[in-house]
């Protein structure tokens, strides 16, 4: 579209823009953000998750012209968050923890104008995973789809056969809700509909 500015992603992550192109998105730029993603002292997940879309957003390099689109996703077992696996060991637990649980994804979206203004979201998803044996947990760490997932799993990957409930949004869970991220593009006339 003509006269739009530019769309910059603030994020390496090849999820988000696999989704963005379901809905005929595809950002101008992409600059991923070195955020500290340590939750603060008894942060919940949706708040950690609202807080670390917004400082991404906030923090990427664009040009002055550009709306510039972030987001973070969180998985919460409680109050507790857990973390973005990066080891064997903290996947393990992580599936451990969740195997038989209900559990909730947050994810945060910012959208920064270009006079700096922030236009966000947050979306709540209810995930229920199976009972897991101890063999489904190894082979599954074993394939590494984990690597730095939140919550030590990827749903759009093996351990989508894991749930057996979920109630909200499958693209959030994923990385990014697209009809929220939809509506935010639209409500900035960059996305028409």
């Amino acid at each position: 579209m003509a006269g739009r500015p530019p769309l910059v992603l603030a994020s390496a992550s090849p999820r988000r823009l696999d989704l963005l192109a379901r809905i005929g998105v595809v950002p101008d730029a992409v600059a991923p953000t070195d955020t500290d993603e340590t939750p603060r002292k008894g942060e919940a997940p949706r708040r950690l998750a609202a807080r670390l879309a917004a400082a991404k957003a906030a923090v990427a390099v664009a040009p002055p012209d550009a709306l510039v689109l972030a987001a973070d996703t969180v998985v919460g077992l409680g109050r507790r968050v857990l973390p973005k696996a990066a080891t064997e060991d903290e996947a393990r637990r992580c599936l451990q923890m969740l195997s038989g649980r209900r559990h909730q994804v947050a994810t945060g979206v910012a959208l920064r104008l270009p006079d700096g203004r922030l236009r966000q979201r947050l979306v709540l998803t209810a995930v229920a995973f199976q009972r897991l044996t101890a063999p489904q947990i190894e082979e599954y760490v074993a394939g590494g789809e984990w690597r730095g997932k939140a919550g030590g799993y990827a749903i759009q990957g093996r351990a989508e056969c894991f749930v057996r409930f979920l109630s909200g949004s499958h693209s959030s869970v994923v990385g990014l809700p697209l009809f929220e991220t939809a509506q935010l593009l639209r409500g900035v006339g960059w996305l028409v509909p």
